[in-house]
């Protein structure tokens, strides 16, 4: 006796994709979301029941397609190495949103608009990611580039490359951020001393080291705000 349904015996009204195209996006729940994307389940379970299976995992909401890596997607019946690109795709994309639209409210003289538009792509990170965001004269934000990937505790930090990065971008101001995976972004003793060096430097250069930000677990900490900065 078969007890398995399809998603294409389900009702029309509770088949995700049908539900979209109805009542828009808005209206599907997270799991009916991803079902849509990954379209077809297993032998013994629908799309919707995997995309369920996959919410119950590790963190036990979206934030899986952030935080697991393809080769544990992978371990989930059902999800095979298309299928996991395809979900980090998805988790690539909403960062990339989400970073977007932060993006007119970036503010030179606002720690926490700066901290915000880099908030989702350093909190989530295992290791220490030193970056320097690049501004003119005119306090509009450049770019930003990548200095260093460390490791759980630190990141290698080389001011003389921050400072070539700066003057590729004829930077006026930079203001250097960095992630602490521990989730608290109280400044150590090496954050203090490389800020101190990095300002040094800039007073020679003529490029201003407008603030360093420390990213916690959705939380963050200014040395610009908290009087560390010359």
């Amino acid at each position: 006796m078969k007890t398995h349904i399809t998603m294409k015996e389900m009702p029309e009204s509770e088949q995700p994709l049908e539900k979209c195209v109805r009542y828009g996006a808005q209206a599907l729940s997270d799991a009916e979301l991803l079902a849509v994307i990954l379209k077809t389940g297993t032998r013994n379970q629908t799309a919707l029941q995997l995309a369920q299976f996959f919410l119950s995992r590790r963190e036990k909401n979206l934030l899986n397609l952030v935080n697991m890596r393809p080769e544990e997607m992978k371990e989930i019946p059902g999800i095979g190495q298309v299928k996991a690109a395809q979900l980090k795709c998805i988790a690539e994309l909403a960062e990339r949103i989400a970073k977007t639209s932060r993006l007119r409210d970036v503010r030179l003289n606002e720690p926490a608009s700066v901290a915000g538009y880099y908030m989702e792509s350093l909190r989530h990170k295992t290791k220490e990611n030193l970056l320097s965001a690049m501004f003119d004269a005119r306090s509009n934000l450049l770019g930003e580039e990548i200095i260093s990937v460390g490791t759980v505790t630190n990141a290698l930090v080389s001011p003389r490359e921050i400072f070539m990065k700066a003057m590729e971008y004829r930077a006026a101001h930079i203001v250097l951020l960095h992630n602490h995976p521990s989730g608290d972004p109280t400044p150590s003793e090496a954050d203090l001393a490389v800020t101190r060096r990095v300002e040094e430097g800039g007073k020679l250069l003529e490029i201003v080291l407008a603030d360093h930000i420390i990213i916690g677990d959705n939380r963050y900490i200014s040395f610009r705000e908290n009087g560390l900065l010359g």
